[in-house]
């Protein structure tokens, strides 16, 4: 591997040396002896841009994300995003999840470009890649002066999260909320929380997400439940689907989003290893469900989404009495409650399995 010579800090402020991944020349490379943080690194770095360009070949419903961090402490096992570590010559597994890259500057950044004349307001979608609410954000901090940079010129966006530190900036989102076109997702796959405590240790328990979302709706921001992922032959039973469905039910969600498991190269490697580990008798039914592809066929996806329809109509879904600050109401005639008013944060990852 190659690597350049940065600057190991302690918590105590004690530089030391030791190998750094690929990032820009003066970056600062930390360890905090915290419980919450303890076993994860963090790499300092000044960005050069915040806005990133989403390439017009991807189909996505918008054209420009943030992506304050790289690299994810969730450490969902199946995350899609984890090949993108290999790209600083760190591994997709265990540095994926404990080796985190935080654009310091981002917010001061963000600023300067959304003032430029050749900036035209285009929607902008968080947490499309790592969830820009994971733990480093409770350090960090950097989702704050995002919120008021977009907030302060009107710029519509959405979030898509695991995290509970949302609820942190709801005072910014409302305000936010108050001028612009502003959504919100929170991922929540299952309630089974053995599993979950298994393949998404590093995220709040998906009875507390669900509590964002509730919490989110109450508050008038306009948010939806992504059903993701649904794991083959782990979470994808009748009864699992539909006692996670009549649970977004009672949140006011506007929708629930269903997505089957992709296993896309470094995510496929990390799954697999995890499934020989844990559920090895599964892995013959992944090779013929998978078959070297990166996605489950057709017929199962759409199995699974006609399922999640049925429930969503079942339990009404996004046809509670809420008051959005912005944006259509999820109980518009003709309104699907399975994908019809999905936010573009949720829209980018339904599309991956489209």
């Amino acid at each position: 591997m190659r690597w350049d010579s940065l600057r190991l800090t302690d918590d105590d402020g004690t530089a030391t040396s030791g190998p750094a991944p690929l990032l820009p020349r003066g970056s600062v490379t930390r360890r905090f002896d915290t419980p919450e943080f303890r076993g994860i690194t963090f790499h300092e770095v000044t960005a050069r841009s915040a806005l990133n360009r989403v390439p017009e070949a991807s189909r996505m419903p918008f054209r420009w994300t943030i992506n304050p961090y790289r690299g994810c402490s969730h450490a969902c096992i199946y995350c899609f995003a984890r090949k993108t570590h290999e790209y600083l010559d760190l591994d997709s597994g265990h540095d994926f999840d404990s080796q985190i890259v935080v654009k310091t500057n981002v917010g001061e950044v963000l600023q300067r470009e959304l003032a430029r004349p050749s900036w035209t307001g285009e929607h902008i979608a968080m947490g499309t890649n790592v969830d820009c609410y994971q733990r480093a954000e409770g350090r960090y901090r950097l989702m704050p002066d995002i919120l008021r940079a977009l907030s302060d010129v009107a710029n519509p966006f959405s979030i898509l999260t695991k995290g509970a530190l949302i609820l942190r900036d709801l005072p910014l989102l409302e305000r936010a909320a108050d001028v612009a076109d502003v959504s919100a997702a929170v991922s929540v796959g299952c309630l089974d929380e053995d599993l979950w405590r298994l393949v998404e240790p590093g995220t709040p328990p998906p009875l507390r997400r669900l509590d964002v979302a509730r919490t989110l709706t109450a508050s008038g921001i306009r948010a939806g439940v992504l059903m993701a992922p649904i794991l083959p032959y782990l979470s994808d039973s009748d009864d699992q689907l539909a006692a996670t469905v009549a649970a977004v039910s009672t949140t006011g969600a506007t929708h629930v989003t269903p997505l089957v498991l992709h296993l896309r190269p470094g995510a496929r490697d990390w799954w697999y290893a995890w499934l020989r580990r844990e559920r090895p008798d599964l892995v013959p039914r992944y090779d013929d469900l998978y078959a070297g592809r990166a996605y489950a066929p057709k017929a199962y996806q759409q199995a699974i989404t006609h399922k999640v329809r049925e429930l969503a109509d079942r339990y009404r879904v996004g046809r509670g009495a809420i008051s959005w600050r912005r944006g259509p109401a999820p109980d518009s005639p003709g309104t699907d409650p399975v994908r019809g008013t999905v936010p573009a944060a949720a829209a980018q990852l339904s599309l991956l399995d489209a």
